[in-house]
């Protein structure tokens, strides 16, 4: 289904009844990364997926990371959703970390895959907004067949490579899904380094949080202890042998710590 803001229009979809559980993807991901796990939470949750700008069958070009929160704030209340739990993994917990930090009334509680709350350091902030440029500008200028292969030889999914042919093939299929206006357009306007950092903020979170990390991811193991120790009600799972898309490389471990965490809570 479609919901339209201003010049943009967002898909979204709703899959059971039951406590709202909102979906965010990642860079390169969409509505479709989270089918599998769908089919299981819907017996026992409202489940509410979103195209994230510059992905899948949205539209909504130039949209900031707090931009985008605010029309999620208006997706939500156009679904008349009571606070919901939010899931977001990679640029999608980014996505949840700046939701849950601007509109904390709105977020029961939040599980986060794999995820950062920015980048403090002004100086390291601005290298990392240049580089992303820089890989725009090669993606408009050398489209999806030059950028997926590559993209999947970074050394954060170097751990894919193990995966079933079958597995690989559909990721590949997603992430040639989109365009490269619009994965360009993501990088430029949220990507980590035009994001702010919520780092200073994250003492103010007084709700649960869930924080879920692949043991063979060492950068966001550090990060996300990191968030551990700041946030008042954090907890951090790791899971061993693991990358950094957890749902992808385990996913059924990855299903039953998310319906662990949501079921705690209820």
């Amino acid at each position: 289904m479609f919901f339209s803001i201003g010049d943009a229009t967002y898909w979204y979809e709703v899959h059971g009844e039951g406590k709202p559980l909102v979906l965010l993807h990642g860079f390169t991901g969409s509505s479709e990364t989270w089918q599998s796990f769908v089919s299981i939470w819907k017996q026992h949750w409202q489940v509410i997926t979103v195209d994230l700008p510059g992905h899948g069958k949205t539209t909504a070009n130039h949209k900031s990371m707090e931009a985008c929160c605010s029309d999620l704030v208006s997706l939500l209340k156009y679904l008349n959703l009571e606070p919901v739990h939010l899931l977001g993994y990679s640029m999608g917990g980014r996505t949840a970390i700046a939701f849950a930090m601007n509109y904390p009334e709105a977020v029961k509680s939040l599980i986060l895959e794999s995820t950062s709350p920015g980048l403090a350091d002004p100086i390291e902030r601005k290298q990392r907004k240049q580089a992303d440029n820089k890989l725009a500008t090669n993606l408009e200028q050398r489209g999806m067949d030059w950028f997926v292969p590559y993209w999947e030889n970074i050394p954060l999914f170097i751990t894919q490579q193990q995966l079933p042919v079958s597995v690989q093939d559909r990721i590949r299929k997603e992430r040639m899904s989109h365009s490269a206006s619009g994965l360009a357009d993501s990088l430029r306007f949220m990507g980590t380094g035009v994001q702010a950092s919520y780092w200073d903020k994250l003492t103010q979170f007084d709700k649960p949080v869930f924080l879920l990390t692949g043991g063979l991811d060492q950068k966001y193991c550090e990060i996300m202890g990191k968030m551990e120790r700041i946030l008042p009600h954090a907890q951090q799972t790791i899971v061993s042998e693991a990358g950094h898309a957890i749902h992808v490389e385990k996913p059924n471990i990855f299903g039953k710590i998310v319906t662990g965490c949501l079921k705690g809570l209820f």
